[in-house]
């Protein structure tokens, strides 16, 4: 066992002493602290209601699909701007930009279409209800992997 190992093993069972007795830390987090380990946020668990998200893939797919696919993939070469200067629908399931907006920006665009100058979406205002835009989004969330709802909601949602 190498000295670093050594002093890290030790560490840990000190730590995890001390811890036991004072409730302070956890040994793991402590240990990573000491080690410059970098720490990684709580880990988010999403509580999707499956009934929502059912709900939001059946409108998703009634209202959306026909711009965005059936799946939220989007439109192929949708970074490349079309011949008038606008940009083709995006993915939404988690591999283009969608997740750096709050749940109200994203709401808001659906009401109102946009963003301004850069597509082409129509508002969805009056068309929609707020349930249904709701479920959508839920939807939508649900696709995301594991690391890109983590990172959206630690550093967008729940700043």
């Amino acid at each position: 066992m190498t000295l670093v190992k050594a002093v890290a093993f030790a560490l840990f069972f000190l730590v995890t002493a001390c811890s036991e007795q004072t409730g302070v830390r956890s040994a793991g987090s402590t240990l990573d602290q000491i080690l410059g380990r970098d720490l990684s946020p709580e880990q988010v668990v999403r509580n999707f209601d499956p009934e929502q998200v059912a709900r939001g893939q059946a409108l998703f797919r009634k209202n959306c699909a026909v711009c965005h696919g059936q799946d939220a993939e989007g439109t192929p070469d949708w970074r490349k701007p079309l011949e008038n200067g606008r940009y083709p629908p995006p993915p939404l399931n988690g591999t283009a930009h969608d997740w750096h907006h709050s749940t109200e920006e994203l709401k808001r665009f659906i009401l109102s279409g946009g963003p301004a100058g850069e597509g082409r979406m129509p508002g969805w205002e009056g068309i929609l209800k707020d349930q249904e835009i709701d479920d959508i989004l839920v939807w939508i969330k649900s696709l995301w992997p594991d690391e890109v709802y983590q990172g959206w909601y630690t550093r967008i949602e729940n700043r």
